[in-house]
């Protein structure tokens, strides 16, 4: 197999708002981008939409052909299409997913028959907004791509992994996956569910006790809970592959909001003892937003 992405045959399994972004990316950058959809419909849709230079609902053949294959669909479907198409690469084929979390992706991958590259993947950007239009070239400039390569992901299969982050404008960051699954369950999982409890709370104020908290929401509440939003099919397989991570950061959060309760409740405490905690986690907020404009400039 070539040593250059330019070279590749690419195949894209799931044309939603990941997979045709993706796809809007590379297809003119690579020898061919094939997209894989499950509705005869959806092939029309896809080459109409310019992301994939063909498309097709027989996967078997497509996978079979490709020498880059990328399961970008909800983490419980990965699992089954790694174990359903993976044996089906041809020798030297890389496998890559971009699923959010990894210690059971990565487990499933250890599986496959040793003629088969893998190597982990997940992007950190996406939309509260799912399917092939809400996809856009670009989507993944300058967000944080994960790698996880595994014990027998070999230099080249890094290496053009690497080239494909590169080139689609996002930065690589080289995770093995439990680590990656502990990290992201504190920074992604975990808003989501904090959003969601909000949530629950406004909803329950306006229905027991004064409808017009919804006429208040401003700003603040919207910018708090925009990941509430977010598709809950692919939400619910990730809180379940990654339950016990996403568990612990809720039961950290939990303390730490104990600490704020007990800080605004003492009467007879310092008013600078919150104003403390306040005024220093402001700053690590401004200085993580610094580093993180720096970074893109």
């Amino acid at each position: 197999m070539s040593t250059r992405l330019a070279d590749l045959h690419v195949a894209i399994v799931g044309l939603g708002l990941m997979g045709a972004s993706l796809g809007y990316d590379l297809r003119g950058h690579c020898r061919r981008v094939t997209g894989i959809v499950r509705r005869p419909e959806a092939v029309a849709e896809a080459i109409s939409a310019g992301c994939v230079d063909d498309a097709t609902t027989d996967a078997a053949s497509a996978v079979s052909e490709a020498d880059l294959v990328v399961l970008a669909t909800p983490v419980l479907t990965i699992l089954r299409q790694i174990a359903e198409y993976g044996p089906m690469l041809k020798p030297g084929a890389i496998l890559l997913d971009m699923g959010s979390t990894k210690v059971e992706i990565c487990r499933a991958m250890e599986t496959l028959p040793e003629h088969v590259q893998v190597i982990g993947g997940h992007p950190m950007c996406g939309k509260e907004v799912a399917g092939l239009a809400a996809a856009e070239a670009g989507l993944y400039r300058d967000c944080t791509f994960v790698l996880s390569p595994l014990p027998r992901t070999s230099e080249l299969t890094q290496a053009i992994a690497l080239e494909l982050v590169e080139f689609i404008g996002a930065r690589s960051l080289a995770l093995d996956p439990a680590r990656h699954d502990r990290l992201a369950a504190t920074i992604s999982h975990l808003p989501y569910m904090a959003a969601i409890a909000q949530v629950m709370h406004v909803d329950k104020m306006a229905s027991e006790f004064d409808p017009l908290v919804w006429d208040m929401a401003a700003s603040g509440f919207r910018d708090s809970t925009r990941v509430a939003a977010s598709d809950v099919h692919m939400l619910m397989d990730i809180l379940i592959t990654n339950r016990a991570e996403v568990l612990s950061a809720i039961e950290h959060l939990q303390g730490h909001l104990q600490s704020l309760y007990e800080l605004l409740g003492d009467v007879e405490a310092e008013p600078e003892d919150l104003r403390d905690v306040l005024d220093t986690m402001a700053q690590r907020r401004r200085e993580w937003e610094r580093v993180r404009r720096l970074s893109e400039d």
